[in-house]
């Protein structure tokens, strides 16, 4: 098969299972389970080409009584491998922890523990994530933290969750909720927006004033959520397809798990059907996806697809940093006003809202257009 010439990737998110114990209000992914005798194996994963960094997700998956092979497997092919959980599996999640202590462990709370019970549909959750954290740190792990996807109800007790991430000196990750095929939503919008963008830029505020780069580049990041909810176009290209890719619990590759089926949803191929990944990556249907990319009318910006650019394009978040850091050190305000926007060659139609009212990815006849082709209003 001839090459298309695209490197190989250095990121890999892989899907265990849809399958999860929890009830999440932003999330219905726990109301389609996969079906456990379809679902991917460690041997499927072993087509994996060598690359950086894997990211271990559901669903729950804790819910796989093979993720320790899973995670044998995957820690052939990167050096760091980080799962994200509910927490709510105790017992497994320290077995694991017991045999891999080089595991990254990421764990979901929603807010405090009233709020966050209420959020994810289990009493107890909160609880139960703190002591799984807690534990971990006890046994000496270093690669722990929590996460908050801030929606409608947690923005405030995001600010505490940070807090608290400072005083047990762990990772502390944001997001804002999104509508996509994985989620099974559609109605996932940010309506109180003032109140959530003013504890985003606090926090935006408070991560300057640390000494430490990592939480200067989650100030640039946490600034990418600001313009996200403010339905602004990304700050920076989306690459998904290229160097990151996500592999659902049925074996599909796609670019990312923020694509949605009234927009565009295009598998890149299955695992199962090529004899090496080389040959998914370099197949036509890989090239007519990414091209499908470049001109993605969503404006999403989660760590999976902005973390990549980050890096590539650092310059300009670096830009950014510097200029911020010295107006946190002297006092001054950091502008939201004006979010920047870098132009680094990317199409213009690339997260550009009003696209789908211009040239539908399907028309009227359920037909997809040709990607390749320009993109005109009709």
């Amino acid at each position: 098969m001839e090459s298309s010439g695209v490197l190989m990737p250095t990121d890999v998110s892989v899907i265990t299972t849809y399958r999860c114990q929890m009830r999440c209000k932003m999330c219905n992914i726990w109301k389609y389970p996969s079906d456990p005798a379809r679902e991917i194996t460690p041997k499927d994963l072993e087509k994996l080409p060598v690359m950086k960094f894997a990211n271990v997700t559901g669903g729950e998956p804790f819910q796989r009584k093979d993720l320790e092979d899973i995670i044998a497997v995957l820690f052939t092919k990167v050096p760091r491998v980080v799962i994200s959980t509910s927490g709510w599996h105790y017992d497994r999640i320290i077995k694991l922890a017991e045999k891999y202590p080089k595991i990254g462990i990421r764990v979901s709370i929603e807010g405090l523990s009233v709020r966050n019970d209420d959020l994810r549909g289990k009493n107890g959750g909160y609880d139960n994530g703190l002591k799984v954290l807690l534990k971990l740190r006890s046994m000496g792990l270093k690669d722990i933290g929590f996460g908050i996807t801030v929606s409608n109800h947690n923005s405030e007790d995001m600010l505490w969750l940070y807090k608290l991430s400072r005083e047990l000196k762990m990772e502390f990750a944001t997001a804002t909720f999104h509508n996509s095929f994985y989620f099974h939503k559609d109605d996932n919008e940010v309506t109180n927006k003032e109140l959530v963008v003013s504890n985003f830029q606090e926090l935006v505020y408070n991560l300057l004033k640390e000494n430490n780069p990592k939480s200067w580049a989650r100030a640039f990041f946490n600034l990418g959520v600001i313009n996200y909810i403010r339905n602004g176009k990304r700050m920076l290209p989306c690459e998904a397809g290229l160097t990151n890719f996500f592999v659902e619990p049925y074996g599909d590759v796609y670019p990312c798990n923020g694509l949605e089926d009234r927009i565009w949803k295009e598998s890149m191929g299955n695992l199962r059907d090529f004899n090496t990944f080389e040959e998914l990556w370099n197949s036509e249907q890989a090239v007519k996806v990414r091209n499908m990319v470049k001109v993605c009318p969503k404006n999403c910006w989660m760590v999976g697809t902005a973390a990549p650019v980050m890096k590539k394009y650092f310059r300009h978040p670096a830009q950014w940093i510097v200029e911020n850091k010295i107006k946190s050190f002297l006092g001054k305000e950091v502008c939201f006003e004006k979010i920047p926007y870098y132009n680094v060659g990317q199409s213009p139609l690339q997260g550009d809202l009003d696209f789908t009212r211009l040239k539908p990815f399907t028309d009227s006849k359920g037909v997809k257009p040709d990607p390749s082709l320009p993109l005109v209003e009709e």
